[in-house]
């Protein structure tokens, strides 16, 4: 009892934290002529690496003297913020012109280091007022020189803010530097340098209210708002041809299936046995590995369950641009949370299988998806570690999130599996099991698992892959997605598009007498999330800049999980579609 209220003080713990994160930007920001305004520095990393990035003060800047680091939230840990005081001190109304953040002389490591930052396109990011804004490092001269050991590298000193207040608020903030204040890096060599800043503050009408919009204001701009429709429009024209194209098997084929069937019931000695009918004392044998098959499908349903409360939260405006930290909260959250609908669908659909050995079952449905994703994990977390970079989990947030795992998604997980356990539902099959199965006849190569994955998981990707870039950019890139409304409306699609096609794959299965449908349902439903990882291949080497060892590793290896957690959720779809269908067509005949 005791563990049992623990674990749930943890969630509500978590929850509370995440919903820290996500109204911190809706509080009260009201200001008088002089007062502090809390800035904080972020993070540096290669503009094109979004994965690699650093602590601000990992490059020799000048730090105040006594270094604060903000208190964050899991989410904001998990997205790799670490935020710090910044050395610069932006009062409320305040104007400032050249003030000297401080003197210092680099030496000749400092110098290189600053170097390759400029080199690789260093930014920073950092936040004021709870508002972001990004400046980059340096400029690299290529001017009228083909060789870069003739490249010129500089590193900008002095900062311009730019910030916008409405009467005692502040609305926004820009940062840019100025151009004509440069120190040169190209050479080791030690050289003296003075960090400076100005401040502008300027009035605006934009209300507090509205002062986010700014960010979101390029992913709902005219010109993507209609690549966006017509990504819908062409999903919608393929999702019409499809179901077109089902609807005459369905009212044409199987009418026809039917008459012929209901008539060789009556001339059954002169009639060679053919098609989909014939089968009918095998096409509900119970399929190989049916404890991995039933966990395969209670680890979709959990992740099923986990996107559509990740849609309902976007939908009602929790995940607003540059709230990251709440999306990976919500993402850990719900996991745990859900993990009894992983144990429940599990167990009972196993128990409907005649299995026993539900212990098995259930750590199996437990390790299914998590146990990939841990050594992903480790592994990334150890390269982040080797790079010392901000994407290395500390040791307590670590502890954390195995003790949500401990605590919570194992104990709920045993939960559901004990309740469909005790659910005892029996298989429901309109037709009786043979003792021997049928042979199955030799088919030709384009009616193999391959064959029919591949046609199976085009069409749902075809659906959705204008939306793919965006998404690509707004995770792996810096650009901003907002439209989850569009979204939804896609992912919608994805789901008709997966159920139709795994139908049709399935019925064409029956009529060439291959009763081994179970597992091949699964796979032709699921198929869609490998051509999604082929896309990962495309995006990163076509139309991406990401280089490096550990951008690189964290890439693949996360779109790897991601793209097998999509695998298992539309696998589950397909087979849950198919075995509906199965179940109509073999119920409207007599089987003996």
């Amino acid at each position: 009892m005791k563990m049992e209220k623990l674990a749930w003080y943890v969630v509500v713990l978590l929850l509370l934290r995440c919903s820290v994160s996500v109204t911190s930007d809706a509080s009260d920001h009201k200001y008088n002529a002089g007062d502090p305004v809390a800035m904080y520095a972020n993070k540096v990393g290669p503009f094109h690496n979004p994965s690699e990035t650093y602590r601000f003060f990992d490059l020799p800047f000048c730090s105040p003297a006594d270094v604060k680091e903000k208190k964050e939230a899991l989410g904001e840990v998990l997205n790799g913020d670490r935020l710090v005081s910044a050395p610069y001190k932006l009062d409320f109304l305040q104007d400032k012109d050249s003030e000297i953040v401080c003197k210092q002389k680099l030496t000749k490591e400092e110098v290189s280091r600053f170097r390759s930052a400029v080199s690789k396109d260093y930014y920073f990011q950092m936040y004021y007022d709870d508002l972001p804004f990004w400046g980059f490092l340096g400029r690299v001269d290529k001017k009228g020189k083909s060789d870069p050991s003739e490249f010129k590298f500089y590193l900008f000193k002095h900062l311009h803010f730019e910030i916008f207040h409405n009467k005692d608020r502040v609305i926004e903030i820009n940062a840019r530097a100025d151009p004509n204040a440069l120190v040169d890096v190209t050479e080791d060599k030690e050289t003296d340098v003075e960090f400076m800043y100005s401040v502008k503050w300027k009035e605006t009408s934009t209300p507090f209210e509205k002062r986010m919009e700014k960010y979101s204001q390029s992913s709902a701009m005219p010109q993507h708002l209609e690549i966006h429709w017509f990504s819908i429009l062409n999903s919608c024209v393929t999702v019409l041809l499809l179901t077109g194209f089902l609807a005459t098997i369905l009212m044409r084929v199987l009418k026809n299936d039917f008459i012929k069937y209901a008539h060789d019931e009556e001339t059954v000695e002169d009639q060679e046995e053919t098609g989909w009918k014939y089968i009918h004392g095998d096409v509900f044998r119970y399929p190989k590995y049916k404890s991995l098959f039933a966990a395969s499908l209670g680890s979709g349903s959990q992740l099923f369950t986990l996107t559509v409360f990740i849609f309902i939260l976007a939908l009602v405006g929790v995940f607003y641009p540059y709230n990251r930290g709440a999306l990976f909260t919500a993402l850990v959250v719900i996991y745990a949370l859900t993990s009894g609908i992983a144990g429940y669908i599990a167990s009972s659909f196993y128990g409907q299988l005649e299995g026993t050995n539900w212990v098995r079952n259930l750590l199996l449905t437990g390790s299914l998806f998590c146990g990939p994703l841990f050594l992903t994990f480790c592994f990334l977390n150890t390269v982040a570690i080797a790079y010392n970079a901000t994407a290395a989990l500390p040791f307590g947030t670590i502890v954390v999130i195995v003790l949500i795992w401990a605590l919570v998604t194992s104990p709920l997980l045993v939960l559901g599996g004990i309740a469909g356990k005790n659910s005892k539902a029996e298989f429901q099959a309109p037709c009786r099991t043979t003792k021997y199965p049928r042979e199955i006849p030799p088919l030709p190569w384009y009616r193999g698992a391959l064959s029919q994955m591949a046609m199976a998981g085009f069409l749902p990707f075809s659906a959705i892959y204008i939306e793919l870039y965006y998404i690509f950019a707004s995770v792996w890139g810096h650009r901003i997605y907002t439209i989850y409304s569009i979204l939804f409306i896609v992912f919608i699609i994805l789901l008709i598009v997966t159920a139709f096609i795994t139908v049709a794959l399935t019925y064409f299965q029956l009529a060439a007498e291959d009763h081994e449908w179970w597992w091949r349902s699964f796979l032709c439903g699921g198929s869609t999330g490998l051509f999604i990882y082929g896309y990962c291949l495309y995006y990163f080497f076509a139309r991406s800049d990401m280089s490096g060892f550990m951008q690189t590793s964290f890439f693949f290896g996360y779109m790897a999980c991601i793209c097998y957690g999509f695998f298992l959720m539309l696998g589950t779809v397909g087979f849950r579609a198919a075995l509906f269908f199965v179940r109509h067509i073999y119920g409207s005949i007599k089987c003996e």
